[in-house]
């Protein structure tokens, strides 16, 4: 047996990258350095021999934990922020073009949830201008909209999570009046896109509507 002192194999590591991510140790988000190594036969401390690659990790500058690669595929706090607060804002956007355009209520209701999500600034008249462009186009390309920016966000949400956000668009079309077939049809894609089973969506819409 060769002792360990006279014979081993080390990682040379280098740095490849880095920048932001939410360090599963810290709790918070962090910065991250990633590493690519060589492993190395040494012998009395010297690199004698090639011994292939090294599974490349995320370090934490902080606390210096190494984690895998796949921890970076989670957003950042900040991030998740302005995923969440771009969901609420094409949720709130969809409902009122399905919905003819949304009386004052719904408007109201849009914007009160917009500006609690993170757009302080949001307005009805921003709202208004922001429904006429939309009328160019169509409720199909709405709701590709829909499923686009609610796939980036639907992975890191627990259930409740994704329930709130449906309830959500379901406060806006209730606003004025019982759901239109239009606003149902676009509270289901919003469903789907969070990935819901249809029976639960169906059982939110309606408590929604009973409340």
């Amino acid at each position: 047996m060769v002792h360990p002192r006279l014979a081993g194999v080390r990682t040379a590591w280098r740095v490849s990258e880095d920048g932001d991510f939410f360090c599963p140790a810290c709790g918070g988000d962090r910065c991250y350095q990633l590493l690519e190594g060589r492993r190395r036969l040494t012998v009395l401390g010297v690199p004698v021999l090639t011994r292939g690659a090294a599974d490349p990790v995320a370090s934490c500058v902080s606390c210096r934990g190494r984690f895998p690669v796949s921890a970076l595929d989670r957003p950042t706090t900040t991030r998740l922020t302005v995923l969440l607060r771009d969901g609420v804002h094409t949720i709130a956007l969809a409902l009122l073009a399905a919905g003819g355009g949304g009386g004052g209520p719904a408007r109201r209701t849009a914007v009160e949830s917009i500006r609690a999500a993170g757009f302080p600034e949001c307005t009805e008249e921003r709202l208004l201008t922001l429904q006429a462009a939309l009328r160019v186009g169509s409720l199909p390309l709405l709701d590709r909209e829909v499923r686009e920016t609610l796939s980036a966000l639907t992975p890191h949400l627990a259930s409740p999570g994704r329930e709130s956000l449906l309830l959500h668009g379901a406060r806006i079309a209730l606003a004025d009046g019982p759901y239109s077939a239009a606003e149902r049809a676009m509270l289901g894609t919003v469903g789907e896109a969070l990935r819901l089973a249809p029976a639960d969506t169906e059982r939110l819409l309606a408590t929604a509507l009973s409340a």
